[in-house]
């Protein structure tokens, strides 16, 4: 029996988000949404994937409503909605897991810290030094000691290496 393309035929929640976000790249497109990425330019540079797989991603996430596009200053930008914003958690919890079982050499690629207190977020995307699981936009990613990327000059690149608060949009 041959097995499907797709979660069409799974009465699961876990296949359904897959439908959503579980084709390649797109977890990587949230990620720099969330990270205040907005234009496909910046998408496409800082990604490097081809421009129409991204476009596909991008227009995927707009019909599912995690990503709203809008006109602003004569070009295309593409917000994060409060739908995505809810796939925080899951998408730090990610990450959290990645640099357990691929960890870097130096120490954790990306540190995430609760705005108002500085504490860095647990495992579980707790603040230990208020008890509370913060909303995204209270939270400030900074690059840790164990990223390697190679310093790019464009300004997503620049952006993404200093700290700065998740939604933050790029400029």
């Amino acid at each position: 029996m041959a097995m499907g393309t797709d979660y069409a035929a799974q009465d699961c929640s876990l296949a359904r988000a897959l439908e959503i976000v579980g084709e390649r790249w797109t977890l990587l497109v949230v990620r720099d949404s969330l990270f205040g990425v907005r234009r496909f330019s910046d998408f496409q540079h800082h990604l490097g994937t081809s421009k129409a797989v991204l476009s596909q991603r991008l227009s995927a996430l707009v019909e599912h409503g995690l990503l709203s596009r809008e006109r602003v200053g004569g070009r295309e930008e593409y917000r994060p909605t409060e739908i995505l914003v809810d796939l925080w958690p899951a998408l730090h919890a990610l990450t959290v897991w990645g640099e357990r079982a691929a960890p870097a050499l130096d120490g954790p690629r990306r540190v995430f810290r609760h705005e108002p207190c500085g504490g860095e977020l647990d495992e579980r995307g707790s603040c230990p030094r208020c008890g509370i699981v913060p909303a995204a936009g209270r939270v400030v990613v900074s690059p840790g000691p164990g990223v390697t990327a190679t310093p790019r000059p464009d300004a997503v690149s620049r952006a993404l290496r200093e700290p700065r608060r998740l939604l933050e949009p790029i400029r």
